[in-house]
């Protein structure tokens, strides 16, 4: 039988989601947790890899069992083996040509930016902060820039493994909650690095050390030295992964947790 999980995550404690033979992943904390419900070993594959530092709000993996236990057993009985910082919102049966991975149509990122003069103390490790005003308007104008089908070459990381740096970005919102910016990204897949380095780069425009227009500049030339530094990992979250509705699996409704003045 193979089962998908809807899974939501704090990343500050973790090295990133992949297993790592020091452990201390969310992947290994949770292939730990289902491990002890199955009676036996469980290994899953997710939809994305999240760095350090990475949060989810729904990241989807997807495992196989052959063992039959009730889906609440998936969900409030693993999460009574994970950590605080790890939990299942769902589980649903699928057929075994699902992927978590594969079978995705989308991936949506958020980036939470305190923007003011002073860092934040509440929201340190949950939010990114930049110091100097920023000039919402120029950041969006950029971003359209970025919409479309384009070789992300620029944004990406030097240790990217993606086959090809072609990538079509759906979509970006960029708005001003209080003292926070938001940034929502849709696109078919993303690169290693690449939203906290978007986040750097439109950062650089918003303080207005480049016109909006450099953005394409730096698309177009494909060279990452010449892009602005990548973003810290602290805002940063796996929002959600879209899927054919063939499929059926839960629409999970967003906490309404957010950062506002």
């Amino acid at each position: 039988m193979r089962i998908a999980l809807g899974v939501e995550y704090d990343g500050r404690p973790y090295l990133g989601w992949q297993s790592q033979p020091v452990g201390a992943t969310v992947q290994h904390s949770l292939q730990q947790a289902l491990s002890r419900i199955a009676d036996a070993p469980v290994s899953v594959v997710a939809a994305g890899r999240t760095d350090a530092g990475v949060h989810a709000l729904e990241q989807v993996v997807h495992f196989d069992s052959t063992v039959q236990r009730p889906l609440s057993a998936w969900v409030r009985g693993v999460n009574s083996e994970l950590p605080d910082s790890i939990a299942v919102r769902w589980a649903h049966v699928v057929p075994d040509e699902f992927h978590a991975r594969f079978s995705a149509q989308a991936r949506s990122y958020r980036y939470l930016l305190i923007n003011r003069s002073v860092r934040s103390a509440v929201h340190a490790g949950r939010a990114g902060w930049f110091h100097l005003p920023l000039d919402i308007v120029a950041m969006q104008e950029a971003a359209q820039y970025l919409l479309g089908e384009h070789d992300f070459s620029a944004f990406r990381a030097a240790e990217c493994q993606a086959k090809s740096p072609v990538k079509c970005m759906n979509s970006i919102d960029i708005r001003r909650i209080g003292e926070t910016l938001v940034f929502d990204f849709s696109a078919n897949a993303f690169l290693h690095h690449m939203v906290r380095n978007l986040v750097g780069c439109l950062v650089y425009v918003g303080k207005g050390k480049h016109p909006p227009s450099w953005i394409a500049e730096i698309l177009a030339g494909r060279e990452r030295r010449l892009a602005a530094p990548t973003f810290a990992p602290d805002g940063l979250y796996l929002r959600s992964i879209q899927y054919d509705a063939k499929w059926g699996l839960p629409q999970i409704q967003e906490s309404g947790w957010r950062i506002e003045d």
